[in-house]
């Protein structure tokens, strides 16, 4: 893998040269003895698992990889992402990602069309960004944005809305969903799937949370919040007590995912936003 020297001024020098994926890094042991009340493990229910610490704090936030040096900083809010490029390497980003660029570096419109893509809405193009120089890259709202490293291995799955840039040996293509899953997870009769060896770069609505789940291990999620996953899952209706509560909550429509595998999610729901904005609009 070539080097990649740091930049004057750029603010991930001295990074680390490795990028460590969210799913491998460690969580610091408690050191010391509990504060007072302090609940020992011993207190907790019989046959719950132990908390897990699933924030993104730990997720990394710079590093390079390939051709690419990045940060993120301003995050759980208004995240933005900044990549600098080698010389001729070529970055993937989202349409209309763009902030601001070294006038250095080359942007193109890259046409992907398919009929399914066609019949789905899915992205029909994507910014091809070439180096040498520094690209600023945000989402249209505010949110988290997050690396997940692709080991060349593992297939990932992304929401509809999450993409935001890859690394260039990052392929991206539509996965087909049942017709069960396609009508009740939220996510169309397609989801985007990603394989290769590289980074995807993905945002969110609100905060980003991570789940390692172990072998067998559940979790149940609302469809709205789903960001990326690797872990199985089937899509179920919750009991909400009856017919009439079922219709009165939006809780009704889950995914459960099943381990091995890492979930991520979202705070905020798109969907409920734009329920919350209507109501606040003065009626004609």
């Amino acid at each position: 893998m070539p080097g990649y020297p740091p930049q004057p001024g750029y603010p991930g020098r001295g990074s680390s040269s490795s990028i460590v994926s969210p799913d491998q890094q460690s969580y610091p042991a408690p050191q010391g003895p509990p504060p007072p009340h302090h609940h020992t493990p011993a207190a907790q229910s019989p046959g719950l698992p132990p908390p897990q610490a699933s924030g993104a704090s730990n997720i990394q936030t710079n590093g390079n990889f390939d051709g690419v040096q990045y940060t993120i900083s301003h995050r759980d809010s208004n995240s933005i992402l900044s990549v600098r490029l080698q010389p001729g390497y070529e970055f993937k980003a989202k349409p209309g990602a763009m902030v601001a660029m070294d006038a250095s570096v080359k942007i193109k419109g890259k046409l992907k069309f398919s009929f399914k893509k066609l019949m789905t809405g899915g992205e029909m193009s994507e910014s091809i960004l070439t180096g040498p120089g520094e690209v600023l890259l945000a989402p249209e709202t505010w949110g988290d944005i997050v690396p997940v490293t692709l080991d060349g291995s593992t297939t990932w799955y992304f929401g509809k809305h999450a993409f935001l840039g890859a690394t260039r040996d990052i392929v991206r293509a539509n996965k087909t969903q049942s017709l069960g899953k396609a009508i009740f997870s939220g996510e169309g009769l397609f989801v985007y799937q990603a394989t290769g060896r590289g980074i995807v770069f993905v945002h969110s609505l609100g905060a980003i949370i991570q789940r390692q789940l172990q072998p067998g291990e559940q979790w149940i999620v609302d469809n709205g919040h789903l960001v990326a996953w690797t872990a199985k899952y089937s899509v179920e209706r919750v009991n909400a007590g009856g017919l009439i509560s079922a219709a009165h909550t939006d809780e009704g429509l889950v995914c459960r995912f099943t381990g091995p595998g890492v979930v991520y999610i979202q705070t905020r729901n798109p969907d409920a936003l734009i329920g919350w904005i209507q109501e606040q609009l003065p009626s004609a």
